[in-house]
């Protein structure tokens, strides 16, 4: 499919407000989009205390839901949880699971975040099948298409996802969907060890430990969970509540995530046992600020180089930069 520009795109978009929306990003003055603001500093820089910046909010609402195909038109301004109730009344649900209720679809998808529920759903970037944008020429196009088999052209949707908007502005998306399982909870057990209890679980949704204690995930038909739950290592293991996940989240890599497995986690989080929580098998850890290290040379100028094609003025969300 590629990209189609905006002329050819009259019969394909549902709402007028992304007319509207392309309309008010024009083509000269540095825009960014508004959303609820729930991870507003990621990416900024000093640049991003300008006074001449326009600040728009994209198309919101939920444009079309199809259950037979499994996918759900929706304005990238739509809040996460509207989204939710139009899917849940069809039996579906879509896993952006965003820690805030108040963030946006489009908020959600340019920072890039994937939910907890990640080891099982995949990452967030899977999920958008289509993105109408707006580019910094102010002309809106079409990345990917309203299927799920659909290997035609650049994968663009995946570009956009985690750019913070500074390739394109999100206008509308569609997302991938799937049927609301029958059994969804989460089990809990203390002192066992996290990485033998993946080992352990097919398909789990998430497995949280937080140096002492240890969350599971799981969701499927009732025959699939209570397999899951019986191959669970260690030990007791209690239904429960899902722990509480701080906001703030920092990306550990491979060597980190060794440590952890060989040394006392307070050592290497600088942090005490319980202030933190950490997702196995997805390397993310939240509650402690992890400083990610330096991109190697050669992926800092890919990146700079993505940019200057995308947007040469600099005029899309100037001040933010997505690495």
């Amino acid at each position: 499919m590629g990209v189609v520009e905006y002329p050819a795109l009259a019969e394909r978009v549902a709402s007028p407000s992304v007319y509207q929306f392309v309309e008010a990003v024009g083509m000269e003055v540095p825009v960014r989009v508004v959303g609820a603001k729930t991870q507003w500093n990621i990416g900024r820089r000093a640049e991003y205390q300008r006074t001449d910046i326009r600040e728009l909010r994209a198309p919101d609402g939920v444009v079309d839901v199809q259950p037979s195909e499994l996918i759900v038109r929706v304005g990238a301004g739509t809040p996460v949880a509207d989204v939710n109730v139009a899917l849940a009344e069809v039996g579906l649900q879509c896993p952006l699971d965003p820690l805030s209720p108040e963030a946006t679809v489009g908020g959600v998808l340019s920072v890039g975040h994937s939910g907890v529920r990640r080891l099982r759903q995949g990452h967030l970037r899977d999920t958008v099948l289509e993105a109408l944008y707006v580019s910094a020429d102010g002309v809106l196009r079409r990345a990917g298409a309203p299927v799920v088999k659909n290997v035609t052209g650049f994968d663009l949707p995946r570009l956009l996802v985690g750019s913070i908007g500074t390739l394109g502005l999100l206008a509308e998306v569609v997302l991938r969907c799937g049927p609301i399982p029958a059994v969804r909870g989460w089990w809990r057990a203390d002192g066992v060890d996290p990485w033998l209890v993946r080992r352990s679980v097919f398909r789990p949704s998430s497995i949280l430990w937080n140096g002492t204690c240890t969350w599971v995930q799981l969701e499927g038909s009732h025959a699939e969970v209570h397999a899951e739950v019986q191959s669970l290592a260690g030990g007791p293991w209690e239904q429960c509540e899902g722990p509480a996940v701080p906001s703030e989240r920092s990306t550990i890599d491979a060597g980190l995530a060794k440590r952890l497995r060989t040394e006392e986690p307070t050592a290497v989080f600088g942090a005490t046992v319980g202030e933190w929580l950490a997702e196995i098998g997805a390397g993310i850890v939240h509650g402690v600020t992890i400083a990610a290290p330096p991109l190697a040379a050669p992926v800092l100028n890919l990146n700079r180089r993505m940019k200057d094609a995308f947007d040469p003025t600099g005029r899309l969300n100037p001040g933010v930069l997505p690495w």
